[in-house]
């Protein structure tokens, strides 16, 4: 979401006046339901408590937002909104403790059968292995996909500030090789993806689109999405396990 506010701002830092603030917020106000659908948040009983967590993250953003650090407004305020959805997700239970566990099971599985089939597993093959039926199985997904969508938070409290997220060690050669090798096992582990699978990275990631847009573009429903979702980023992060044991071998 890109948003021509270079004068609000120059504005807003000249008088710090409460016209000017409000206007910033409502200008934005789109960019709390934005990261309600990148996280797959449906309407529901919570949703509007949840909307609430993200609207206040808005107004933190703007309060502490500073243009001098070269950062664009729309990526300080999205990690902002995201960490206190996420807040209020953890204080609902909804990233419950059994449904990390379930996760974990998952992932387990998904590392033994990529390794024994050498690709990501189908649904069916999963769900054989855990000893469950596909539509369990995809329910279970369904959880596995809040819990992942979650993992990238940075704070208890969602209010890492990413003015300091930004990296000292940008060229440090040693880190710059292992971000290159990072690259190299992640493009070579996304081949081993299903093509959908494959296409709903993309569209998630490259796209930014939410889950209810790539439902859209794909015909399927939102939740089918989010299952697929999980799936695919299980897959990476066994392919990428297996890629990092081969790397130790050979060391």
């Amino acid at each position: 979401m890109t948003i021509d506010d270079s004068d609000l701002w120059i504005r807003y830092n000249q008088t710090h006046d409460a016209a000017t603030r409000e206007e910033i917020i409502l200008r934005y106000v789109p960019l709390v339901r934005y990261v309600m659908g990148r996280l797959a948040i449906e309407r529901s009983s919570d949703y509007d408590d949840l909307a609430s967590q993200g609207l206040l993250g808005l107004i933190d953003a703007v309060d502490k937002f500073d243009p001098a650090r070269g950062i664009q407004f729309s990526t300080y305020a999205t990690h902002r909104i995201r960490g206190r959805v996420l807040d209020g997700l953890r204080a609902m239970d909804i990233l419950s403790r059994p449904a990390r566990q379930r996760v974990r099971k998952i992932q387990s599985a998904m590392t033994h059968l990529h390794q024994e089939l050498g690709r990501a597993p189908e649904e069916t093959e999963l769900a054989q292995f855990m000893s469950l039926n596909v539509d369990d199985l995809r329910k279970a997904m369904t959880d596995a996909a809040r819990v992942l969508l979650s993992l990238d938070e940075t704070s208890e409290d969602g209010a890492n500030d990413l003015h300091d997220v930004v990296s000292d060690d940008a060229d440090d050669p040693e880190v710059i090789l292992s971000e290159d090798n990072l690259k190299t096992e992640l493009i070579n582990s996304l081949a081993t993806l299903p093509p959908r699978e494959q296409h709903i990275l993309s569209l998630y990631y490259r796209d930014d689109l939410t889950m209810k847009e790539i439902g859209a573009v794909l015909d399927i429903s939102e939740s089918r999405v989010c299952q697929l979702h999980a799936k695919a980023i299980l897959s990476l992060r066994s392919a990428m396990e297996r890629a990092g044991q081969a790397l130790e071998m050979v060391k």
